[in-house]
């Protein structure tokens, strides 16, 4: 064999070796918009990043992710806009505002939303089962939780007749409406009358506990509003002040130094979008994925909230903590 020939048969070699190097190196990097209230926890946004590391992806070498958070409400439609016309992937919308803002936005981008009381009540999706078009994701179902939290708040405060509700106006209203008429109906059941108080804006919290104990609240709950998991511990303090018991949907409440909870765990729905993401990446519809629901539910006791407020825990409730903070 000439010199020539074995020379041109090495080049044809190195060439077809180098194809898949470049294939590789020119493969699209998937882009994800992550769209979220500043308002959201750290934790849960790390739960969302780790869950991406768990299945192999690293920010910046196999996936890029926009960061988009709105600081007012009012923004949200506009980056959501924005990510669209980026011509991202996947759009990921954990709380209810940005997922509506998302699915107004764009009717062909994927959409994963995470810990959204009712997605169907909302019109992110058709069914839990079937969600159909572009969206999907995981809820907490808050609504059908309510009275389970108003029993375990009158087994702890047997005496309490009247307890207060913090809601926002702006909170969706099918999602307030079926809150509030399951709160409803177990307030009758339990004999107990509840006081809405609605809340503009966090300099409201004040004339709000203000209104409690002019109404002699005997405790409190709030619904699952970005707002008031972001301001916790301002909320968790006026309770103390006032020596208010209180039941959280999210155990960050509890951590901050609220006297109980009673929920899904928030910062998995968080790392479940991630899960979501793959499949997508990977070839499937949101329209043929369910969406989760949380198999377990998490009741937090803070035992160190309870004596600062002169509260003692019933033995059988404490018996049915998950968690026990002393």
């Amino acid at each position: 064999m000439s010199k020539k020939v074995i020379c041109l048969a090495l080049g044809a070699v190195l060439l077809a070796l180098s194809f898949p190097a470049e294939a590789q190196q020119s493969k699209k990097v998937p882009r994800i918009g992550y769209l979220v209230s500043r308002q959201a926890l750290e934790p849960r946004d790390e739960a969302f990043r780790q869950g991406l590391r768990d299945l192999g992806y690293v920010e910046g070498k196999n996936i890029i992710i926009e960061y988009r958070f709105p600081g007012e409400r009012e923004q949200i439609p506009k980056l959501a806009a924005e990510l669209v016309r980026l011509k991202v992937d996947i759009i990921v919308a954990p709380g209810t505002p940005v997922a509506q803002a998302a699915k107004a936005a764009t009717r062909t981008i994927p959409i994963v939303f995470a810990g959204v009381a009712d997605p169907v009540g909302t019109g992110l999706v058709a069914s839990l089962a079937q969600p159909g078009g572009n969206v999907t994701g995981s809820t907490p179902i808050s609504a059908e939780l309510s009275a389970k939290r108003l029993e375990l708040l009158k087994e702890t405060v047997p005496r309490v007749s009247r307890i207060a509700v913090l809601s926002t106006p702006d909170y969706p209203l099918p999602v307030k409406t079926e809150t509030l008429k399951e709160m409803e109906a177990a307030a009758r059941a339990l004999g107990v009358q509840l006081q809405l108080l609605e809340v503009q804006g966090s300099n409201d919290f004040d004339s709000a506990f203000g209104a409690m104990s002019r109404e002699r609240a005997g405790a409190f709950t709030v619904l699952p509003i970005p707002m008031f998991l972001a301001e916790r511990r301002r909320i968790v303090d006026l309770a103390t002040k006032g020596r208010l018991p209180a039941i959280f949907h999210w155990k960050e409440y509890v951590e901050a130094g609220g006297l109980m909870s009673y929920g899904a765990d928030g910062v998995a729905l968080y790392r479940r979008a991630a899960t979501y993401v793959d499949k997508i990446l990977k070839g499937a519809k949101p329209a043929d994925l369910p969406v989760e629901q949380p198999t377990k539910f998490e009741l937090v006791i803070n035992l160190k909230a309870a004596k600062q407020i002169g509260v003692t825990i019933p033995p059988n409730v404490l018996a049915r903590a998950d968690k026990v903070i002393r």
